[in-house]
């Protein structure tokens, strides 16, 4: 080997030795701290921002430490709003749904009933321009936006008696989050909000009559099952339930841009990641809860109808007098058609096929 060209590969070598540590003490050290609005107990949805807390830390080396606090600890579980406008906070892991008392356009980022899926949401959140609206609307509250995260359709609830009509809501009282409650007072029903972590002694109590959650996973862990035999399907409130990272915006701001793009990298992964992990934990409950004694029934389809009519009067109420909600509303209305049209075809049709015809039979 050539002796200049030998000094010259060892100094570039050096130098790269010691350049790499310096960086690495150029990175400011930064401490956050996130709270959720979910019991530990929940490990699929708490465990959202875990994933986040963990990737964030791997890819700056642990200079970027995200610490998760779960509800009540450092604030109540629907406080996470006010506790990141405040900055007593830097950031939140929440449903924006739980908000829509402050503004019904809190809805749209969660979902909307007889909305879209998990894979329709993810396309107009990241392509369909649902993200940039929500983020417009989020400034007034001084937040930046992510998805983090999604329990695709839920299951619709746990009642402590059968319901085979519209007339069998009238008077009952259900834990139902979001616009699904509006809905559901539309057709009788009385709606109550109520954390995850205190669901199961109102329903053991009967200070409720029915309460609906996420699904089999969660819904099992929560031990509704032991309180209310009837549980109902589809969720028609929650056809997707997207999550989302808060995060005050003069704190974002002023984070370094590479920890920016870690951070936003590490939701996008905690977006994917829940969806995942539901799917695979889902059916196995399910199959335990059927042997356990639930009764599964499937909500009447006029049951359904009357409440798709109500949820689209709502959203048309709604609009004519709500300019946040009319800004998001719109665009979203004509993305839910197209991307139905598309979904009828391919999805739809695939779907229906091999969930209706097992291999084997004629």
């Amino acid at each position: 080997m050539n002796k200049r060209r030998f000094i010259r590969s060892g100094i570039a070598a050096t130098a790269a030795a010691i350049s790499l540590p310096a960086l690495a003490q150029s990175s400011p050290n930064v401490r956050w701290r996130l709270a959720s609005s979910f019991p530990k107990s929940l490990d699929t949805i708490y465990g959202g921002a875990e994933v986040l807390s963990k990737r964030v830390a791997a890819i700056t080396g642990g200079k970027f430490q995200i610490s998760v606090h779960a509800a009540g600890e450092l604030v109540p579980a629907f406080g996470v709003v006010d506790a990141v406008q405040g900055n007593s906070v830097e950031c939140a892991h929440t449903a924006s749904y739980y908000f829509v008392g402050k503004n019904k356009a809190f809805g749209f980022e969660t979902t909307l009933p007889f909305g879209l899926n998990q894979r329709q949401q993810n396309a107009w959140m990241y392509y369909g321009g649902g993200l940039p609206l929500v983020r417009e609307f989020m400034k007034e509250y001084g937040i930046v936006s992510f998805p983090g995260g999604n329990t695709g359709v839920q299951m619709g609830g746990w009642f402590r008696k059968e319901i085979k009509t519209v007339q069998d809501l009238k008077g009952l009282k259900m834990r139902i989050a979001g616009l699904g409650g509006e809905v559901m007072t539309r057709l009788g029903a009385v709606p109550q909000q109520i954390a995850g972590g205190e669901i199961y002694q109102a329903l053991e109590k009967g200070t409720i009559d029915a309460a609906e959650w996420v699904g089999p996973y969660d819904d099992e862990k929560l031990g509704f099952n032991k309180v209310a035999p009837h549980y109902y399907y589809p969720g028609w409130w929650e056809s997707n339930s997207m999550y989302s990272f808060y995060v005050n915006s003069k704190v974002w701001d002023g984070l370094p841009k590479d920890y920016q793009a870690a951070f936003e990298a590490a939701a996008a992964e905690a977006n994917i990641d829940m969806m995942a992990e539901y799917d695979f934990k889902n059916p196995p409950a399910l199959r335990r809860l059927v042997g356990g004694g639930t009764k599964l029934h499937a909500y009447p389809v006029e049951m359904m109808k009357a409440a798709q009519n109500a949820a689209f009067e709502l959203y048309e109420e709604e609009a004519s007098k709500n300019p946040a909600f009319r800004k998001m509303y719109e665009p979203w209305k004509k993305f839910r058609a197209e991307i139905m049209l598309w979904h009828r075809f391919a999805e739809s049709t695939y779907s229906n096929f091999v969930l209706n015809n097992p291999p084997g039979k004629a």
